[in-house]
């Protein structure tokens, strides 16, 4: 039997949106730092982030791990010491850059965890165009065994914009969409949600990237 949660995963979770994962209140305002960011420097983001998304570990290191609006990436951080990243984190390194005052030292030792153990390559699988290089026959078994259960045979049974004004998003629309995103989501779970993390079901990075090639079959609309 494979474990529900593990640090790793905990960790990519809470680099996706680390309140919703560690339950905690919601941040507000922008991030102290966002007032460095460089508009002009995104190259996955289509929209400006604002408020409590700025805090989110992803918006300003980026879903390739390589770093957005001008921010640097954390994929470098991997070949650091332990104490090397729990410093960054918790302001030892930059005062404005301090998440201790949200995060338990649990919490802080999983995003560390993910940040030595859980990078990945992702252009290895994500073609420039965004399409992946996956088998998504094997992904559409993958689907049908652990997915369907909440998203329904075509995806669409969860519309993760549901009670806003955004528009509906189901799993077809985010793997055609955001695939980098897709990519960590599969892979780590859903921050706050009981989605099973991939890696936590002894998933491999091809694993998730047929999964990935599948999903991204699937409806965008319902």
């Amino acid at each position: 039997q494979f474990p529900t949660s593990s640090p790793l995963t905990e960790g990519g979770q809470m680099y996706d949106k680390w309140w919703k994962a560690a339950v905690v209140d919601e941040p507000q305002g922008d991030m102290p730092l966002w007032a460095n960011a460089d508009m002009n420097a995104a190259e996955n983001e289509d929209e400006v982030p604002e408020g409590a998304d700025t805090w989110r570990c992803s918006t300003c290191h980026g879903w390739s791990y390589q770093g957005e609006f001008g921010f640097a990436g954390v994929w470098d951080a991997q070949n650091k010491s332990a104490d090397e990243i729990m410093a960054a984190l918790t302001g030892q390194t930059n005062p404005d850059h301090d998440f201790s005052q949200f995060l338990d030292a649990d919490r802080l030792n999983a995003l560390v965890t993910f940040i030595q153990q859980g990078l990945v390559d992702k252009s290895q699988y994500i073609n420039d165009d965004g399409s992946v290089n996956g088998d998504a026959s094997h992904g559409e078994q993958m689907f049908a065994a652990v997915c369907t259960r909440c998203h329904g045979t075509d995806g669409t049974e969860i519309n993760f914009h549901e009670g806003t004004d955004e528009p509906p998003e189901y799993v077809g629309t985010v793997a055609s969409e955001e695939i980098w995103e897709f990519f960590n989501k599969a892979s780590f779970g859903q921050p706050g949600e009981a989605m099973p993390a991939g890696l936590n079901m002894g998933w491999t990075w091809d694993d998730i990237a047929d999964l990935a090639a599948y999903a991204q079959t699937l409806p965008t609309s319902k």
